[in-house]
Parts: structure tokens; sequence; C-alpha cells
């Protein structure tokens, strides 16, 4: 099996590393068969996309509707690199998942809209609806909890686009390009551990009032998310044999 590719985006170590961590679990793969690339920090303008099994982007604090002058460099640099990388992406139908940031991403490139106009979400749970039957939706039931925390969202299906989950917050969900191509705005990769982690870690950026914390925290520790991990394992079963 070829690898998979990680692409990450989060400038804080801890965060970054709990990612990388829960990808591997959930994807139930070795740390071999993961090439992790922090975008942050690296350049992906050498990546062919065809040396992998599938890429899977990571979610992160960058906006993709932020103003170019509030980008830093770091992000304007692998903004344009990824666009590069979409590109045969989308001509050679490589599997992909983008989580999180990797829907507005896919969105931006296909010429539709996103912003903070409506259907942003605070991090919390939510309870997702499936819309349409998939080869990654395999034992996933129709209604589902799933954690999501964003403050942009995409406003309309893009083009090309098939609806494969939506919730009653934030309509588009889940989406599918092409035969291999996905993007899910919910994280699959999040527990509990994890999004308390992330409370704790992103609690000055701007997603929720800082003295709110703990009692986010308290509104998260008892919850039970089963289902969206199953994505991801089965998006690296199905492309993994492949």
């Amino acid at each position: 099996m070829k690898p998979f590719l990680l692409l990450q985006h989060r400038y804080l170590d801890e965060a970054s590393d709990k990612e990388y961590e829960a990808i591997l679990h959930y994807g139930m793969l070795k740390p071999e068969e993961l090439v992790r690339i922090r975008m942050e920090k690296q350049s992906i303008s050498h990546i062919n996309p065809l040396d992998y099994s599938g890429i899977i982007t990571g979610g992160g604090p960058a906006n993709i509707s932020d103003d170019v002058d509030d980008k830093p460099a770091s992000q304007l640099r692998f903004e344009a690199e990824i666009v590069k990388l979409y590109d045969i992406i989308f001509q050679r139908d490589v599997p992909y998942l983008g989580m999180c940031y990797g829907m507005g991403s896919i969105t931006r490139y296909l010429g539709g809209e996103v912003s903070r106009k409506r259907f942003s979400e605070p991090v919390g749970s939510v309870r997702i609806q499936l819309e349409e039957k998939d080869p990654i939706l395999e034992n996933v039931p129709s209604s589902f909890t799933a954690f999501v925390g964003h403050k942009e969202s995409c406003q309309s299906l893009p083009d090309g686009a098939v609806l494969l989950a939506s919730s009653s917050t934030c309509p588009i969900q889940m989406i599918r390009c092409k035969q291999n191509i996905y993007a899910t705005q919910f994280h699959p990769e999040l527990d509990v551990k994890g999004i308390i982690l992330r409370i704790r870690a992103y609690k000055n950026h701007g997603y929720f009032d800082p003295e709110e914390a703990e009692s986010l925290i308290d509104s998260v520790k008892n919850e039970h998310i089963l289902y969206p991990q199953k994505i991801l394992e089965n998006f690296v079963t199905y492309y993994g044999r492949k």
C-alpha cells in the first residue's frame, strides 16, 4: 500500500500532534503509513498526489475568507500551493478528504462562496443527517453526533458537488466531488479528549469567550461520539486497498 499524506496547518504544536495521533488511531494507520507535512512550516510545492493512496487535510484556525491583509505569509503560501495541488487532485480524481478547513478550501477552489454570513457553528456537538449513500459512509447511521466549531462556512453547494450530509445549523456538512474527493465541515477525527484539548488550546482564538472555556468543556465531556471516526476509517480502508 502506498502511504497516505496528511497536510496540517495548526501552529500550536500540541494541537497539531494530537490531530496527527487521532488520524493515525482512527484511520488504523501505522506511522510509516502516514506521511505528515505541516504546511505552516513546510512547502508542499514538491508534492505529487499520485504518490499516495489518499490525501487528508486537517483543520485549524486559518480561514479561507479572511482578508488577504489579515493572513500570515505562511497561510498565503500554502493556500496558493493547495490550488496547484487541487489542479492535479481534480484532474486525476485523487482520493482526498478535507476536514473543516478542507470544506472551505474546496468550495473556494470550485468558485463557491465561503464567508461568515451564515452557518458558522460554535464549538460543540451537532446532529448530522446523511443525505446520500456512499462507500465511506458504510456502517454510519442516518443520524449521528459530531463535533464542530467554525467561523466561516460555504454558503451554497459548490458546482459539481454532491451533498452527503447536513445539519440544522449548517446545511452543507459533507460533500463529494467526482468519485473520490470528499470534504466535511464537522471533524471526523475528534473525540471528547480531542475537543477538550482544542477548547483549551484555542480559547483565545475568537471561537468563544475565554471565560466560558470550562463551562464549554463541561458541556461536551459526556458526549458519546462514535460514528464520525468511522468515516475516517472507511476512507483509509477503501482507498488503502486500491
